[in-house]
């Protein structure tokens, strides 16, 4: 008698012992509020950008109810620096000879990237329109990876994107990549997204 009077109260106490749960509705939700997409003219890129429309638009709707707690969603394009010179082997010894482009030179490549990333992001922001998504768009230039990251930080930023162009393990030896990059130096949380293998062929 006395050992099932104790077993009951061990069970009783155990019982109380339990954790409370909370339920769906007073579980915390997710306050990502600032995230950046990193995009080139890769299919990688933009199938990343899509990936986060698909996953993340009730983060970031511009409706009027949702404008003042939804987040911001800012697409980053990076133009690489161009090198006003070029150095050349002239002969022997190791001697080189530089050429210098022209000022009409400088100019024309200057707007042919201008072109290309309005074009990016112009694409980009069609893209977040069809889904009512609070967007910015941003363009850098420089190194890709290294922009990225200070463009991140001095962002504070909550979640970075990059997509992944799923290079092989010799060229990320030698060109290095962007994602890996940005994974172990960005300041904030690093989301990468792989595209499907189709794309990579």
């Amino acid at each position: 008698m006395a050992e099932e009077q104790a077993a009951t109260a061990m069970e009783t106490s155990a019982v109380e012992k339990q954790p409370e749960t909370t339920t769906e509705a007073e579980a915390p939700s997710l306050t990502t509020k600032r995230m950046v997409v990193a995009i080139d003219e890769s299919d990688s890129s933009f199938y990343a950008l899509q990936w986060v429309i698909d996953h993340f638009s009730n983060l970031l709707l511009t409706t009027a109810a949702a404008e003042a707690e939804s987040g911001m969603l800012t697409v980053i394009h990076v133009q690489s620096p161009f090198n006003h010179f070029a150095a050349f082997p002239a002969g022997p010894g190791g001697a080189t000879a530089a050429v210098y482009a022209s000022s009409s030179m400088i100019e024309s490549v200057k707007k042919a990237q201008q072109e290309t990333s309005a074009a990016l992001l112009s694409r980009a922001l069609q893209m977040c329109r069809a889904k009512q998504i609070r967007t910015e768009t941003l363009v850098l230039e420089g190194e890709a990876k290294e922009m990225i990251c200070e463009a991140v930080e001095k962002m504070h930023v909550d979640l970075l994107v990059v997509g992944s162009r799923g290079l092989g393990k010799i060229k990320r030896a030698f060109l290095g990549s962007v994602s890996d990059y940005c994974a172990h130096h960005a300041n904030c949380p690093i989301l990468i997204v792989k595209p499907p293998k189709e794309m990579t062929k």
